[in-house]
């Protein structure tokens, strides 16, 4: 993996001692959308960066945002950040890493811009298809292998939107008021693990304010903790058009400086920045500091000198790039309910087959923001499903309901730095009439004894940069289509395709639930193989399923979605910590996910030996196929004399065992990590004497329970 040594920051002084005030200018701010300014004559390059957590961007021109190629840009589609957390597999999180990696540098990249680790505080926030999870240990977990992925390749990862970059809304004006302790316990920790355990090489500034500071400008979040706490020693870029300041972004660790017009010289950090160090406002030396952690990174990628002959090639658009995409999409499918055991399908026994959802026949790949990228090929669920069960099952279609396809227009990005609106507007008569024809085949499969499956959800017309969402409830009248549905076949399997979490108010009709995030290029195959048996869901969520939208605790005690300021008033208790300790129900907690085989768990032990705490037990499989479970490991701590959650996630292990198979697992957790908390009392971390110990495969299903002291 790629790291930064001594001797590239010794290169990047003398360089940097070197350089004339103009090329060190040219150096910290953009000279093209997605690249910096060079020093020509000392043989330092540009850092070409791109988007995105999903695939490298397609190629565009230097100053404009129109597509620049026509093939040569097709790369593979992988699985949204929600996907890869839902495998809870930091294997699978490093192979995403890998295949990003290799195909940003395949692309002559060097700055890839992901993994994105914000913390899910809100189902409505319109980018939590990128992010991970609403837990930071999962989080951690799963972004600290993605990025050590992509470094393998002589790539940069860019762990981004530091910090609590979490609602769309005003994304670049709202002021986000948080405590200390909800900033050190859920919202930082996945920054510090990707520097301190995942070597991360470069940081993204967010745009919002943290208690009343600009990110790009922040003092504390970028100096005192990010590199004098953690020892980062990559760069920060900021997010595009996130600096508003010459002299305040300057006198930070704020390093390079991009935006989303092409009027280059103009930005804070070009000429005013320039001006600045002449007039004696800004210190030359804090420009340097900059210009040193740059080139350090690029000598650490073997950017520059004779270290460019051996850098990786790196390679894109590849057969085994897909089929890593597909391993990937198989873990990520969540088996929410399956009361009936009508999953997985008999298609021995099966002639024909009725699939309803517009979802059925739409691909992701180009939509969502940044995200979007030129998908070589997408695999759809209804694609996915013809070709795996052949030419013996015929597949009837309805569309059931009406969703256009999404195309994301070149232009979304000269407009995203505007709220945007979403229009959910549908013609009631052709609704009625797409919902009546789907309701009569599926009542006329059931009498016949047929399957029927509905494939819904979202799309990125709801899932998308720069807007939120204003609700949890499916668009384009897909309630009213599943109750309809379910009162003429109560054993409609329903699958959804989305990214974020929906009320389901027919929960308690339906059998059969699946979820299946946006998985990438492999997707429908991926969920055709899961539905049809060939691949035993492992899955589980990476976050909590409210019943309702107001039972969130960032909506029933904080706010969200405002423009101008945003509480966090409810503190550390995001998502599973609020609902697990006030006992508010849930749809599906977290951690839950469902196979077609079941999992005994036994002989609990639990001690510490020198710093670690060893959580040991036995998991057996004890039905009939062979399958993952993944053994969860949550801690409540005790004797701190402050308020804590009941629960909270500490470690964790995926397990694949044959049927009938035991095994001892043992789940180990520095100490000093397992039992930190962040008092209120001493305003600095603190240990707890004693904690509890549940070890499940949720939040709610605790199978075993004990203690540590």
């Amino acid at each position: 993996m790629t790291v930064i040594t001594e001797a590239n920051k010794t290169k990047a002084r003398e360089l940097t001692a070197q350089l004339t005030l103009d090329e060190k200018i040219a150096i910290v701010h953009a000279a093209g959308l997605f690249r910096n300014g060079n020093a020509e004559r000392l043989g330092i390059p540009p850092l070409r960066m791109d988007d995105g957590p999903m695939g490298v961007r397609a190629e565009l021109h230097n100053d404009n945002w129109a597509p620049l190629y026509n093939t040569r840009d097709y790369v593979t589609y992988l699985p949204s950040g929600s996907a890869v957390a839902s495998t809870w597999n930091p294997d699978l999180a490093r192979m995403t890493g890998e295949v990003l990696g290799e195909e940003a540098r395949g692309r002559g990249k060097d700055v890839i811009l992901g993994p994105s680790i914000n913390i899910k505080r809100s189902p409505l926030c319109g980018r939590n298809f990128e992010y991970m999870s609403e837990d930071p240990v999962l989080t951690a977990a799963q972004g600290v292998a993605y990025i050590q992925g992509v470094q393998e390749s002589d790539v940069a990862a860019c762990a981004k939107h530091y910090a609590v970059n979490s609602q769309e809304t005003d994304r670049l004006d709202v002021d986000e008021t948080v405590s200390e302790r909800a900033l050190r316990e859920i919202y930082l920790p996945a920054f510090e693990a990707a520097v301190q355990d995942g070597g991360v090489l470069s940081v993204m500034g967010a745009y919002n304010l943290v208690n009343g500071t600009k990110c790009c400008e922040h003092k504390q979040l970028l100096d005192d903790i990010l590199c004098d706490e953690y020892g980062f020693d990559g760069f920060v870029v900021s997010d595009w058009s996130a600096v508003r300041d010459t002299k305040a972004s300057a006198e930070v660790g704020m390093d390079i400086e991009m935006s989303v017009t092409p009027n280059f010289d103009d930005y804070y950090f070009a000429n005013p920045l320039k001006k600045a160090v002449e007039d004696g406002d800004v210190k030359e030396s804090d420009v340097d500091g900059k210009v040193e952690r740059v080139i350090a990174v690029m000598d650490a990628l073997h950017m520059l000198g004779d270290a460019r002959a051996s850098r990786k090639p790196g390679r894109y658009a590849t057969l085994d790039h897909a089929a890593k995409a597909l391993d990937i999409a198989r873990e990520s499918i969540v088996l929410l309910k399956n009361d009936a055991h009508l999953l997985p399908l008999d298609e021995r026994n099966m002639t024909r087959l009725l699939v309803i959802g517009a979802n059925a026949d739409r691909i992701h790949s180009n939509g969502g923001g940044s995200a979007v990228i030129k998908a070589l090929h997408e695999v759809s669920p209804l694609l996915g499903l013809n070709g795996e069960l052949g030419g013996n099952v015929e597949i009837e279609y309805a569309l059931g309901y009406d969703a256009k396809q999404i195309n994301q227009d070149e232009s979304w990005q000269e407009e995203s730095l505007e709220n945007s609106k979403g229009s959910d507007a549908k013609d009631e008569n052709r609704a009625r009439e797409l919902r009546d024809e789907a309701v009569a085949k599926a009542r006329a499969y059931a009498a016949a004894g047929d399957p029927v499956v509905f494939i819904g959800g979202l799309d990125h017309e709801h899932d998308l940069e720069g807007r939120d969402r204003t609700d949890m409830r499916l668009p384009y009248g897909q309630d009213e289509l599943i109750e309809a549905l379910l009162d003429a076949n109560p054993n409609t399997i329903l699958v959804f395709v989305a990214g974020s979490p929906i009320e389901m108010p027919w929960a308690g009709k339906a059998e059969t639930i699946v979820w299946n995030w946006y998985a990438g290029c492999e997707s429908g195959t991926a969920l055709a193989e899961v539905l049809l048996g060939r691949v035993n869901p492992s899955g589980h969520l990476p976050e909590t399923f409210p019943i309702a939208l107001a039972d969130e605790p960032a909506h029933a005690i904080g706010t969200f979605g405002l423009k101008g300021h945003v509480d966090y008033t409810e503190d550390i208790y995001v998502g599973y910590r609020y609902f697990d300790t006030k006992r508010v129900p849930v749809l599906f907690p977290f951690g839950h996910g469902l196979s077609y085989t079941s999992f005994d768990y036994a002989d609990l032990d639990v001690c510490r030996v020198d710093d670690e705490i060893r959580v040991t037990f036995t998991v057996t499989n004890t039905g009939k196929r062979d399958g993952k479970t993944v053994a969860q490991v949550y801690l409540g701590l005790e004797d701190t004399g402050e308020d804590r959650p009941a629960k909270e996630l500490k470690g964790f292990a995926k397990v694949a065992l044959a049927a009938g198979e035991s095994r001892e697992i043992t789940v180990a957790m520095p100490a000093a990590k397992a039992l930190r908390y962040w008092s209120n009392k001493a305003d600095a971390y603190a240990a707890a004497p004693a904690a509890a110990v549940f070890v499940g495969e949720s939040v709610k299903d605790i199978r075993l329970s004990g203690r540590v002291a």
